[in-house]
Parts: C-alpha cells; structure tokens; sequence
C-alpha cells in the first residue's frame, strides 16, 4: 500500500485515494504509488469499478512546481513522460471509473480526471489548465484529451487562457458528466460506480475499448474493433445469462464472467 495513494475496496468498488496534503501535488513518489494502484485495480478480480478521489478539500493541484521549475529540457522530458505514461495507465483500467472532483483539479489534476471515463465534480468546485500562467503548455495530456471532450475552440480558450472552469460551465460543455452538492460528490460517485461493479464487467470493458480505441483510429478500422469485441463476448456467460433474462423476463444476475 503506497503512502501517497491507496486502494480502497468494498462492494465491488476501488477507490483510488490520492493523500498528499495539503494539495495532493504530483510529485514522483505519488506517480509511483497512482501506477502501483491503478494495476492493482486492474489485476484485482474483487474491483470491478474504479473511482478516483483526492478527499473533500481537492481533487489534485497539479504538479509539484518546486520540483520542476529548475530542470532543463533533459532533466524534464523524463518527469513528463513518467506522468503521460502512468495517466495511460489509469486511463487504460479495463472497468469503468469515475473521478470524485471537490475542490480543484488544475493543471495534472484536470488532466488525470480526464482518464477516468466519468467525472462527478462538486458545486463549487472549478477545474482548469493554468500552465500558460507559467510560460509552459500543458503536458500530462491537457492538449489532446481536453479538446476530445470539449472541442477544439473550447479546449483553446481554457487553456490559452489558463482561467479557472466552474462546475456549472464544466457540466454545459462536456468536460464533466454530473454535478453535485460538495458533501454528496464521493457518495454520488460510489453510488453510480456500485451499479457498475454489479453489471456486465466483460460487456462494459468491452464497451471502453471500443469507444477509447475506436477514436484513436478510421471509422472502418473502428468498426472491426467494435465487430470483433461484439463478437468476443458471446463467449462470457454473461452474455448467456442477460439473453436468459430477457427472454423469460426475468433480471439478470451478472458475475463478470
């Protein structure tokens, strides 16, 4: 168990808890304690949903400045990389997962909220990519992932900008799914991810690689992909077992096999 981030499990559900006060600054120690964590969540059999949460005070501020703003051109690019890959790596977590924003999610915070498929942000909440303030770009994802989910005027705005999103106008452009009261965010995100964790987990793995591969690539090439994971689950049984159920009206009972 990492110091700086732990795996939390009940019912079905993993909480990836981010826990470096004040701010949860990703420095190097945290990324390492996020991969082990994330592969964890994926290797466990009993996590069949993920949520990512930083606490009730943020989500995460981004990354640990002090400990970039000296480096030159070579001592950053394997600092950045590190944070590219290891975000890839919960992005790539085969079950659904949500992250619990309250607070800020700047910076590499926003950008590691945007490697989980859903994002649930509390009211008064506000996300952002402020590295232009800094003379620097976004580097952990920011450039391509944001303007994914918001398009690329929006995505140009807030980040030549480096202005701060409210909850409200995160929810009106994509960039979050849901909204909640600050104390209810966690609860609401736990909620949804227990029905997840309690679906098909071979159906909804199959679905997100679909949807994330399938953008990566042509319309056609996506269309076999989505062809062939279609095809590949009328080998689970819950495939049988949901068919069953709706044949005879009655409700499935999923095990994710």
């Amino acid at each position: 168990m990492g110091e700086l981030v732990r795996l939390e499990v009940e019912d079905g559900v993993g909480t990836i808890r981010l826990d470096r006060p004040p701010m949860n600054a990703i420095n190097a120690d945290l990324l390492h304690d996020l991969r082990n964590a994330a592969e964890e969540a994926t290797l466990r059999d009993d996590v069949r949903a993920v949520v990512l949460w930083g606490g009730e005070k943020v989500f995460a501020a981004g990354a640990d400045i002090k400990m970039m703003a000296g480096l030159s051109p070579t001592e950053v690019k394997p600092v950045i990389s590190a944070m590219q890959e290891v975000f890839s790596v919960v992005e790539e977590i085969p079950k659904v997962t949500i992250a619990a924003i309250a607070g800020y999610a700047l910076g590499g915070g926003c950008e590691l909220a945007m490697c989980a498929d859903l994002r649930y942000t509390a009211d008064d909440a506000r996300l952002g990519q402020p590295e232009i303030k800094l003379g620097i770009i976004p580097g952990a994802g920011g450039t391509q992932r944001l303007p994914r989910l918001v398009g690329p005027a929006r995505a140009k705005d807030i980040i030549f900008s480096g202005r701060f999103v409210s909850a409200d106008e995160a929810l009106r452009i994509g960039l979050v799914d849901a909204v909640h009261p600050a104390t209810e965010v966690y609860g609401k995100a736990l909620e949804a991810a227990k029905q997840y964790a309690i679906g098909p987990t071979s159906a909804l793995r199959a679905a997100k690689v679909a949807i994330n591969w399938g953008a990566r690539v042509d319309l056609r090439t996506g269309l076999v992909l989505e062809r062939e994971t279609f095809v590949d689950l009328f080998a689970t049984e819950d495939q049988k077992e949901g068919m069953r159920a709706f044949a005879e009206k009655d409700q499935a009972r999923f095990t994710g096999r």
